[in-house]
């Protein structure tokens, strides 16, 4: 009973049992959430680890938008999530399109915004032709760093306008092993996610003056169905030399599928046991959206 507790025994965490006062069991004391009244916008929320970082900031009480060009993905994942979670239209690359889903969430959740989570990306092509910076294809770059570098830019900017009069908010981007080691992906790629650590630093630095804290996120090979279709390319030549958008024509990949590219994913990493899934990652970006990272 807590009353004859001694003071060295452990404090029980909120997830636990506790004892009434006459050392009876009482109702378990849920778990706080995170981002309990937060505003959050997820670019890319519409599928994959963007979808992953939507459900779990939903769970831990944020109010989200999910930005995305995927009409039917996101709408169908707003809806199913209730009414606190929404979805706009927008292109990261266009800034027209990140100005206004920043004004339509401030728009809709009076004025506030408290986490903006630049995670929109493409991996662009993975042929081996592709891969290879003999075949450099100078459209090809500018159209994975339009979307991947330029499209944290904007978001940066247009979250700081929100954020920084009010002194307070966390702009967390998702960039990627191939910012931190080589060889792991086409060039382009690898340039853009370079360019969003560079971006962070820049920024964090900026914007701390004004409370405003960013940070990001370089996560390892996840069996997203971007990357599987990724895979798919490589393997398929026919595929991958098709006049279309292939970032974009991701099917959901079988469950055979998911299970070959995380085999793949275990072999190459460090740390062995575990299989990295979209939601190590989303947790990743709710610690550095919360609180708890206040000094992040």
């Amino acid at each position: 009973r807590p009353e004859i507790a001694h003071a060295h025994q452990p404090v029980m965490s909120p997830s636990h049992h506790g004892w009434d006062g006459n050392g009876a069991a009482a109702v378990p004391t849920p778990m706080p959430k995170r981002l309990d009244g937060k505003v959050a916008i997820v670019t890319g929320g519409a599928r994959g680890i963007g979808e992953a970082i939507v459900r779990l900031f939903a769970k831990h009480g944020a109010r989200v938008v999910i930005a995305d060009i995927d009409d039917a993905a996101g709408e169908a994942l707003a809806s199913a999530l209730g009414p606190q979670v929404s979805f706009v239209r927008c292109d990261v690359s266009v800034e027209d399109d990140v100005r206004r889903a920043v004004d339509w969430a401030l728009s809709r959740h009076g004025g506030r915004l408290d986490v903006y989570c630049n995670n929109a990306g493409v991996l662009g092509r993975q042929t081996r032709a592709a891969r290879s910076i003999l075949s450099f294809d100078a459209s090809e770059f500018d159209r994975v760093l339009r979307v991947n570098a330029l499209g944290a830019a904007l978001g940066m900017k247009h979250a700081a306008r929100a954020m920084a009069p009010r002194r307070a908010g966390s702009i967390v981007s998702v960039a990627s092993v191939a910012a931190v080691l080589g060889g792991l992906g086409p060039h382009a790629y690898t340039a853009s996610k370079h360019a969003i650590v560079g971006l962070t630093k820049n920024a964090a630095c900026e914007l701390g003056a004004h409370g405003v804290r960013v940070n990001c996120v370089s996560p390892f090979g996840v069996a997203t169905p971007m990357l599987i279709n990724a895979w798919r390319q490589g393997h398929d030549a026919a595929t991958a030399d098709a006049d279309r958008d292939l970032d974009l024509d991701v099917t959901v990949p079988s469950d055979q599928e998911v299970e070959k590219m995380e085999e793949v994913v275990r072999g190459l990493a460090t740390l062995k046991g575990p299989t990295l899934r979209p939601r190590d990652i989303a947790e990743a970006v709710l610690f550095l959206a919360s609180d708890e990272a206040r000094y992040i």
